[in-house]
């Protein structure tokens, strides 16, 4: 199949289009490189250098690629920042995405994947989360990907695009074989923060509150390694081809690790001591949050291989001493 991969050079994009190129489809790479880097391209599959905020530069893209299916990765993410900057989320998310859609609407595209998000829930009602958990997000960044999953479905009511919105938990860890070590811009999730620390980057790691209800006072969050969470994508485009029907699903390990696990698990992995201090709670941050990934399973057949926190540690660590840090 021929993949536009949209958003594919940056951290999680770069790892799907090494799957798809490897599972034999033919990947074009659109990004704005905001966030993306060069260093996560690959030779076999094309590049444009584009914005979703432009319908004109997606639509000559799509004009010359013409793609069957597509991937959606072109989010900001970052949950803290889209409570103080929710106008920056509104344009890019929301507006970015209907760009999306409306291109692809208009190129005739079969099949899409969205990148959508575990913020979609909210705060847990019960634990593991599955699809049926009601969606009531807490910060912004879940009301964006909400938003974007009721767009796809209206477009597949509509203009018949079928989806598959994979609900991904925490994405983690570098490939396991060492082929994609690109470091992301400005990180704000929790391990590429702590490998800062480590690497001196930054100088200490502050986490958010540690009078949460779970076993050492600090948020529980279900890691995801990116190489599972890429091979998803290859499984959903396999379903979505297959079975011409749109699903949501839940891309997580139903094991969960807290802030001081994976502090103390990067000091494990590097053999250094991460600089950490305890400061309040964050608003809109459950306590804990912990996938049910069985209709994964059941439906995509689907499993996580490399989620293990010694194996994302490990390779992250590997990524940042490839770029010549921490050594």
């Amino acid at each position: 199949m021929k993949i536009a991969v949209i958003g594919g050079a940056g951290y999680i994009g770069s790892h799907t289009v090494r799957e798809l190129l490897d599972a034999g489809h033919k990947v074009h790479v659109f990004d704005n490189l905001s966030s993306g880097l060069e260093q996560n391209l690959f030779p076999e599959a094309g590049f444009t250098k584009g914005d979703i905020l432009s319908p004109a530069e997606l639509d000559a893209f799509f004009s010359s690629f013409q793609p069957e299916g597509l991937v959606h990765l072109a989010a900001f993410k970052a949950a803290g920042e889209s409570m103080t900057n929710p106008e920056k989320y509104s344009v890019n998310n929301i507006s970015g995405s209907v760009n999306i859609l409306n291109a692809a609407s208009a190129h005739h595209v079969k099949y899409i994947v969205f990148s959508s998000s575990a913020a979609t829930y909210g705060s847990p009602k019960y634990m593991p989360v599955d699809e049926k958990h009601p969606t009531d997000p807490e910060n912004y960044y879940g009301f964006t990907k909400l938003a974007i999953e009721k767009f796809l479905k209206w477009y597949d009511d509509l203009r018949g695009i079928k989806f598959a919105a994979l609900r991904y938990f925490n994405a983690a860890g570098y490939d396991v074989k060492g082929r994609i070590n690109g470091l992301e811009k400005n990180p704000a999730n929790l391990i590429p923060v702590v490998m800062e620390a480590l690497t001196g980057k930054r100088s200490e790691v502050l986490v958010f509150g540690n009078d949460y209800d779970t076993a050492d006072g600090t948020g529980v969050r279900d890691y995801i390694h990116v190489n599972d969470l890429a091979r998803g994508h290859k499984m959903a485009f396999d379903y979505l081809q297959k079975n011409n029907q749109s699903l949501v699903v839940n891309l997580g390990t139903q094991t969960g690790a807290s802030v001081l696990d994976i502090i103390h698990g990067a000091e494990k992995a590097s053999g250094k001591k991460v600089p950490y201090r305890i400061v309040e709670r964050r608003p809109g941050d459950p306590a804990s949050l912990i996938a049910n990934p069985a209709k994964a399973k059941e439906i995509l057949g689907w499993e996580a291989k490399y989620s293990d926190l010694d194996t994302i540690l490990s390779t992250t660590w590997k990524a940042y001493l490839a770029n010549g840090l921490g050594k």
